[in-house]
């Protein structure tokens, strides 16, 4: 079956004053992303976020509380990138004890690296989506939603 909006979810993860994210290269030139990708069927939003995390960044992670919301609607953005209407669920996440963030031994394609980049050193790079002051200023206020998950709840 076929949808008309796609939906990913990704990890915010911030320690030290950097923010971890994915390198790529490709025809765009060197650009960035936070680890994230499309929900696939059967998966909690949540699972995915850890799934993302490990496949992007080689990373166990915990998923915390919901930071934002990104919609991508092809119509409004001249399909810059691409033609699927997505939402993008990005969770505040923490690497668990002893994970160290590397490049995946099968990385995506055009994948580079996984880099720490400085809070102050955002405007410095290009960022997909261009979400640098959305992520600066998350940190500073740290207003998050909770999500709620039926499966969780009591019966």
């Amino acid at each position: 079956m076929a949808y008309h909006m796609r939906v990913r979810a990704g990890a915010l993860i911030v320690k030290d004053e950097a923010v971890l994210l994915v390198e790529f290269n490709d025809e765009n030139g060197l650009h960035y992303n936070l680890p994230a990708g499309g929900v696939d069927p059967n998966e909690t939003i949540v699972e995915a976020v850890r799934r993302e995390a490990k496949e992007e960044a080689s990373i166990d992670i915990e998923v915390g509380p919901l930071a934002f919301v990104y919609e991508y609607a092809p119509n409004m953005n001249e399909n810059k990138y691409g033609l699927t209407h997505s939402v993008a669920l990005i969770f505040e996440s923490t690497i668990k004890d002893n994970c160290e963030p590397k490049l995946p031994d099968d990385p995506d394609p055009n994948q580079t690296d996984v880099k720490w980049i400085k809070l102050s050193e955002l405007n410095d790079i290009v960022l997909y989506p261009r979400m640098q002051d959305h992520i600066i200023s998350y940190m500073n206020t740290k207003r998050n939603i909770t999500i709620i998950e039926e499966h969780l709840l009591e019966a």
